[in-house]
């Protein structure tokens, strides 16, 4: 933990400090939590960015690191995640802690509240198999429409293949090739090719805190916010 804002108060700092030992001792994720204090100017994204890689966190292999970053004087704060958890502590969850847990106790002046719970829900996050409770009622009505649209789209589609085929069904073997091509081409239709695109590599060095990490990189994913 680098508490350069000087923000953590000397009791919570070493709660803070056993838990994140303890998600290390237990997973192998390197979790840091640090504070700045000033971003000069920088956007807290690739600041936050900048600082992972020179820190090399998480282990090379895995790319297990995530980094807490809070600089209170722009009121910025972002979660830097490691390649390997990207898909476990997602952008959208990033996004949902930081709005409902961190934020509001950072604009009232807890940064020890908002910093405990940020960890706590991060952690959380990690080391459970599911994260549907992270999820709003708002997220969970957009996944249920589109559900819905999607059953839609396809009953709408086998009555067209229905009433295609009983059109062309005397017009012989072209017609029957047409169909086949048509049936194909809607069953193996739709199918994205998502992901993140990673590069770079990463940075070598260590911070004037000393700290160093496993070789572990970060290709930008994460969530940010301010208060």
């Amino acid at each position: 933990m680098v508490d350069q804002a000087n923000v953590i108060s000397a009791s919570q700092r070493a709660s803070l400090e056993a838990k994140l030992k303890a998600l290390d001792d237990k997973s192998g994720i390197q979790f840091v939590v640090a504070t700045v204090s000033s971003l000069d100017g920088e956007e807290i994204e690739p600041y936050a960015n900048e600082l992972f890689r020179l820190w090399k966190l998480g282990e090379a292999k895995k790319n297990n690191g995530l980094l807490f970053l809070i600089a209170p004087k722009e009121h910025k704060v972002r979660f830097e995640v490691g390649y390997g958890l990207e898909g476990t502590l997602t952008d959208a969850i990033g996004k949902i802690i930081i709005t409902n847990a961190v934020a509001p106790r950072f604009k009232a002046g807890d940064f020890d509240g908002g910093i405990t719970r940020g960890v706590d829900d991060a952690i959380t996050t990690l080391t459970t198999d599911s994260s549907e409770w992270q999820k709003p009622p708002q997220l969970r009505s957009e996944e249920h429409s589109s559900w819905i649209a999607g059953l839609l789209l396809l009953f709408f589609l086998a009555i067209f293949v229905v009433m295609l085929v009983s059109t062309v069904r005397r017009q012989g073997g072209v017609g029957q090739a047409l169909v086949y091509i048509l049936m194909n081409v809607l069953l193996s239709g739709g199918r994205g090719g998502g992901g993140s695109s990673f590069g770079g590599s990463s940075g070598g060095g260590s911070s004037d805190s000393g700290f160093s990490g496993g070789g572990g990189s970060s290709g930008g994913g994460g969530a940010s916010g301010s208060w």
